[in-house]
């Protein structure tokens, strides 16, 4: 299968759970040719500053202009980033489903205690200096609809209701997500 050449490198940034094989950043890594994925964290993995450090050594390898792809918590880390650093050289973000830091998760997730104990609150609502794109879900068990509203008009996105797809995860019977590819296109298409 011949890869799919895009004009900016694309930066997968995963969740908390890191790298799933079955996941859709997973699959699109294997589709494109210009890709990098930020590396699981190995150390103090709950550490946002951690992760947003990770993000911005990923981002120093890379030479041109760059989009963002980001999962749940990884779209969390891409904020705290857009708020410590600046780069000329990302062309956009594709944001899917962030969670709420303040609604109660499930018990195989981290508490909102422990996630503000490790620097993820308070989220940024800045506006990002950037083109970016939010995917939400109706049925989102981490965040709701009004949550994503709230996200993406603080971060100046655009809002893309794709209706009832869980939190776009392997559970949600998300792997092969083609219109991840129409998203990176618009973004990579944005002058």
């Amino acid at each position: 299968m011949e890869k799919i050449n895009t004009k900016a490198t694309i930066l997968i940034i995963p969740g908390l759970r890191d790298h799933v094989e079955e996941h859709w950043q997973t699959i699109l890594a294997t589709q494109l040719e210009k890709v990098r994925t930020v590396p699981p964290n190995e150390i103090d993995k709950l550490s946002c500053a951690n992760r947003v450090a990770r993000i911005q050594a990923e981002l120093d390898k890379i030479q041109g202009p760059v989009i963002l792809v980001a999962h749940s918590a990884g779209v969390l880390m891409t904020i705290h980033w857009a708020a410590s650093y600046s780069s000329p050289k990302i062309k956009g973000a594709l944001l899917v489903t962030p969670p709420d830091l303040n609604q109660t998760w499930p018990e195989n997730y981290p508490s909102s205690t422990v996630l503000a104990q490790e620097g993820w609150s308070p989220l940024p609502e800045q506006t990002l200096p950037f083109p970016s794109i939010v995917v939400a879900s109706e049925n989102d068990h981490l965040a709701s609809q009004k949550v994503f509203e709230k996200m993406a008009k603080n971060w100046g996105s655009q809002l893309v209701n794709l209706g009832e797809v869980g939190h776009m995860n392997p559970a949600s019977g998300f792997g092969f997500w083609p219109e991840a590819i129409e998203f990176i296109a618009q973004l990579d298409g944005v002058e």
